[in-house]
């Protein structure tokens, strides 16, 4: 949502598919994913940390299924999580076509990896039959080796006709519900391969710098990636790739559409820097409030800001402001209005309540707003 025109972004038209029940593509949001890390045959320890990626936010979560025993467990693990599933494949179709029979939403290939067209034929009758969708994935360090003769190196131009060449065995087979994905570790040539593909295609675009490395690493070269593309209008889904747990990517994820008002979901905390003026320890506070916030999903906008100087000003703009004042006191703004005073020692416990109490308002409102719109008119009574 924006609110300036220069806050407007205008995303590029694409054709929408199904993630199970998540919508991709189209006026669809922007959704986030996110892959698992642990043995996809231990059941328990892979539905627990689908469950975290949930809180955190994920709306898709992907698994990977190297093996029969993988496939098996999946089908272990869809009916116990909330969210769609999309089971990694590479190279042996009836992994494919088991994942599909274990309840996976989507299958990730590459078409041209299964093997024969009567493969690719299995598989994409097993999508049919399932309702799954695909997502075709290429990545930088993986092109075919034909076109590596030809371009002589992961290119761009390489990476799109390596996309659309796997697309057309899919078309062939009139089976249109697929995403593409042109991934690279380098940021450069992951965004040139996404314009170039965006504009060749209308299918839906899954979006990420692959192997972008640790959190701190991660987490920048994934900002200026997709944010440039998704600032551009490009981008259906995403996924932030890190050496890190998955929720993290979640996290990150939701903070960059965020920084863009494409998406809204918890707290946004606008602060400070802090310095000499700060009244009180910002970089701390902040800390604190980030891990003890993390549960709320409303959208709500905080400041903390360390002392008067841009403080109140920053109030204005959020739903609850903090400024840094003298001995000990610290202003609080109840939407964009000064309300009340608190001290250092309260301070914490005190922004966590009013952020609650504001979640837990706005909550009741909507559920209020909802029961009027699926209430039954009333049906005059016939005169006597």
């Amino acid at each position: 949502m924006a609110y300036r025109p220069y806050q407007q972004i205008h995303r590029r038209k694409s054709r929408q598919i199904r993630v199970g029940k998540v919508a991709v593509g189209g006026d669809a949001p922007i959704s986030v994913q996110t892959m698992t890390n642990t043995p996809t045959t231990d059941v328990a320890a892979t539905i627990a940390q689908i469950r975290r990626c949930e809180i955190a936010g994920a709306d898709i979560v992907r698994v990977s299924v190297p093996d029969e025993e993988s496939a098996a467990a999946l089908a272990k693990i869809v009916p116990e999580v909330g969210v769609p599933i999309v089971a990694d494949i590479h190279f042996h179709y009836r992994r494919a076509i088991e994942a599909a029979e274990a309840g996976a939403a989507c299958l990730r290939i590459n078409p041209g990896n299964i093997g024969s067209k009567e493969r690719i034929r299995e598989v994409v009758q097993a999508a049919r039959d399932h309702g799954c969708s695909i997502r075709i994935g290429v990545n930088a360090g993986s092109l075919e080796k034909h076109l590596l003769e030809k371009y002589g190196e992961p290119c761009p131009e390489a990476m799109v006709e390596s996309a659309l060449w796997h697309a057309a065995h899919l078309q062939e087979l009139d089976f249109h519900e697929f995403k593409i994905s042109v991934k690279a570790s380098d940021v450069f040539l992951a965004v040139a391969a996404y314009q170039q593909l965006a504009e060749a295609c209308d299918h839906p675009l899954h979006i990420g710098i692959t192997e972008a490395g640790g959190r701190r690493t991660g987490t920048v070269k994934s900002a200026i990636g997709l944010g440039s593309l998704l600032w551009a209008g490009i981008g259906d889904t995403i996924r932030v790739s890190l050496s890190d747990e998955p929720e993290e990517e979640v996290r990150v994820g939701w903070e960059i559409l965020k920084a863009l008002h494409l998406r809204h979901r918890g707290v946004k905390i606008v602060s400070c820097p802090s310095c000499a003026r700060q009244g009180f320890d910002v970089i701390r506070t902040v800390e604190a409030l980030e891990k003890r916030l993390e549960h709320i999903e409303v959208p709500i906008t905080l400041s903390i800001i360390g002392c008067v100087v841009n403080g109140p000003g920053e109030a204005l703009l959020t739903d609850i402001g903090l400024t840094g004042g003298g001995a000990g006191r610290h202003m609080i703004y109840l939407a964009g209005k000064t309300d009340h005073t608190v001290d250092t020692e309260r301070m914490i416990d005190h922004i966590v309540e009013l952020v609650e109490a504001r979640a837990a308002a706005i909550r009741a409102a909507e559920a209020a707003r909802k029961a009027d719109t699926t209430a039954e008119p009333a049906v005059p009574q016939a005169a006597e």
